[in-house]
């Protein structure tokens, strides 16, 4: 089977509890949208490339291929089942035979959103990110969102806000974008926080806020101009902060449902496919962070 070019929502699953964690999210998320839920189970094609290379003369056999699709139909058996009890009704379910990132950029090129967890059956334990989840915040084509394992996440109280950070760059545009769309389905509350410095190092001793402090309202002000307007049913929460972004945003993330923000800001070069505020925040955050990246 193949998965190219899905709408709605995709999900990349594995039977772990992190990627059961992210079919409920996701099954919750494609519910307020309205939109098909897709769980993609990758077979990596990796152990069949080393078996080529190591033993050329003796392919692998066909009892091999099919005992592999048949786990691949459990796994998303039973995450379609998860994705059910969560209220999902329009659900399809597909497997692939790629490598682990490719194959989920690729299912979900025209996706609203691919969603993942922390870490799968392969990632380390002590590693707070498996490596599907970072290759998708590097390489997607559409917002990736990251939910996390852990009460925090799945008992966000109702009325939580939704968090996003601004910085005016192009990429912080595009979360503001869903920051508002998210609040707006979940009837919350919307805090905008606008950080003077990425530095993660206090600069107070050095520049008066005062003398920036306007500045950093004005393009707080700017970066959510019309969107206000275009949501009137959101009430949006402005802060302003001098610096340590990653510090203010995982602190105001406490009690939230969600936190959003873009894949990198002012301070990344042209080529570069996450910024550091971004990667910190998803590494350290306890609640499910949606990184705005493509379109």
């Amino acid at each position: 089977m193949s998965t190219a070019g899905q709408s709605g929502i995709v999900v990349g699953v594995d039977g772990s509890p992190s990627s059961d964690v992210a079919v409920r999210w996701a099954a919750r998320e494609a519910v307020m949208r309205g939109v098909r839920l897709v769980l993609v189970h990758v077979l990596s094609t990796d152990v069949t490339a080393v078996w080529a290379m190591a033993v050329p003369a003796a392919p692998l056999p066909a009892e091999f291929f099919e005992s592999r699709e048949r786990a691949a139909r459990t796994v998303l058996a039973a995450a379609e089942a998860l994705a059910t009890e969560s209220g999902a009704v329009d659900v399809t379910t597909d497997f692939v035979y790629a490598a682990q990132v490719p194959g989920l950029v690729d299912a979900a090129k025209g996706a609203d959103m691919v969603v993942v967890g922390t870490r799968g059956h392969g990632a380390v334990k002590r590693l707070l990110l498996g490596s599907v989840s970072t290759g998708l915040l590097h390489h997607a084509r559409c917002p990736v969102a990251v939910a996390v394992v852990g009460a925090d996440s799945e008992t966000a109280p109702a009325t939580g806000p939704v968090v996003v950070g601004v910085d005016g760059s192009r990429a912080s545009q595009r979360a503001v974008e869903i920051a508002f769309e998210e609040a707006s389905m979940r009837g919350v509350d919307l805090v905008a926080l606008h950080s003077w410095s990425d530095r993660s190092e206090s600069l107070h001793p050095y520049v008066d806020w005062a003398t920036v402090q306007v500045p950093a309202e004005e393009t707080l002000a700017v970066s959510l101009a019309g969107w206000c307007e275009r949501y009137p049913d959101v009430t949006v929460h402005r802060e302003s902060v001098f610096d340590r972004p990653v510090e203010h945003l995982l602190e105001r993330s406490e009690g939230a449902q969600l936190l959003v923000v873009g894949s990198h800001g002012r301070g990344g070069f042209a080529g570069m496919l996450l910024g550091s505020v971004s990667t910190a925040v998803v590494q350290a955050a306890r609640v499910p962070v949606i990184v705005a990246r493509g379109r």
